[in-house]
């Protein structure tokens, strides 16, 4: 059963550990970017681009499941001429029907396409933001997303672990280094078109590959645990270096763990990239106020979304069996938050993100 629970229990409790300013965000019901906001004329302008760019009728998504090797588990979503439907993803089931959609080995449609890779949350797996990288595939992307081999639903080997924090990175510089030279499909991917997609421990792996180096002096001084990462720091040992990908042109990074993200690791990244984050937090990324203290600290101008929902508001909306399979992850707070058209606004924001920075004036 897929479940999603704290790094390190409370050393991600950012906010409750030390005393930072919160993030003003300026409503309660709009996604507001740290250099303006989402006014009605920009997400009209926004809504019309999109549409405008398409051309044609939206493809729907095909779909290659990777099964074969345990360290490139996952699936590939492209454009694909033909309607989608369920697709059973067999051995890399879950125990719970996320209802992925999408045509199973459809051949792929196109030629010089962007290429979104993506990494999912601490004891999460591949599919678990299915909606937005399907949007994605229909507006023309190749998305790849793997397992992380051993921070996965079934996997918990490296969680919890310093390790993590270089294998992680490694799995996607792994998958990278597959679809550009080994994939059946390569021909169809523009090398010079690579994004990254990534929510909570994915969204700080992300960071990591685009020049972060975490700041575990700051997470040792945080730590009151006695097990795990902070056993580790307080035994001295020695954190991994590092992962950076050069290849990685700009970035969507959604709720990171906050912890070991601060205002002078964040200036070593130079790769434009999307920042958002929740209100109320969750699991993993305390009650907010972490991820609050980490968007005061970005360099620049950067895109920033504040959602006013919890941790779990950006994973894909639940059908009604896998809100009673999984409710943990389905139950949004507040109560009446309304996940389905947060996504509508949410993917939207997301593909207009990347065909501005991947495809530019050229599409």
């Amino acid at each position: 059963m897929l479940t999603s629970h704290s790094f390190a229990g409370s050393l991600l409790q950012d906010a409750r550990l030390i005393n930072q300013p919160q993030f003003r965000y300026r409503s309660p019901i709009s996604f507001r970017p740290k250099s303006g906001g989402f006014s009605l004329r920009s997400t009209l302008w926004a809504f019309a681009a999109i549409l405008c760019c398409f051309g044609s009728p939206v493809q729907a998504a095909g779909i290659q499941l990777l099964q074969s090797d345990s360290a490139l588990s996952g699936a590939i979503w492209y454009p694909c001429a033909a309607a989608p439907t369920h697709v059973a993803l067999g051995s890399l089931s879950v125990g719970a029907d996320f209802d992925l959609k999408g045509v199973k080995d459809c051949p792929v449609t196109g030629a010089k396409l962007p290429l979104v890779v993506y990494s999912h949350g601490r004891g999460g797996f591949f599919g678990q933001q299915h909606d937005t990288v399907e949007e994605l595939a229909d507006a023309g992307f190749i998305v790849a997303a793997i397992n992380h081999a051993g921070d996965t639903f079934s996997d918990s080997s490296k969680r919890d672990t310093l390790s993590v924090w270089g294998s992680r990175p490694a799995d996607i510089v792994r998958l990278l280094d597959f679809l550009l030279s080994d994939w059946k499909d390569r021909a169809v991917i523009d090398p010079a078109r690579i994004g990254f997609f990534g929510f909570s421990l994915g969204g700080a792996t992300g960071l990591v590959l685009m020049g972060t180096k975490p700041d575990f002096g700051r997470v040792a001084n945080l730590c009151k645990e006695t097990t795990g990462v902070c056993a580790q720091l307080h035994n001295g040992e020695t954190p991994p270096e590092p992962v950076h990908d050069a290849r990685i042109r700009a970035a969507v990074i959604i709720d990171p763990a906050p912890a070991v993200l601060t205002r002078e690791n964040l200036a070593a990244v130079k790769v434009p990239f999307q920042f958002w984050r929740s209100q109320f937090g969750g699991p993993g990324v305390g009650d907010g106020a972490g991820n609050a203290r980490v968007a005061e600290g970005l360099p620049g101008k950067p895109d920033i979304h504040v959602v006013p929902a919890g941790h779990f508001a950006f994973l894909a909306p639940c059908s009604a069996d896998l809100a009673a399979a999984v409710p943990r992850i389905c139950t949004d707070v507040p109560a009446g938050f309304d996940r389905v058209a947060f996504h509508r606004d949410f993917n939207a924001a997301v593909v207009q993100f990347f065909r501005g920075q991947l495809l530019g004036g050229d599409h």
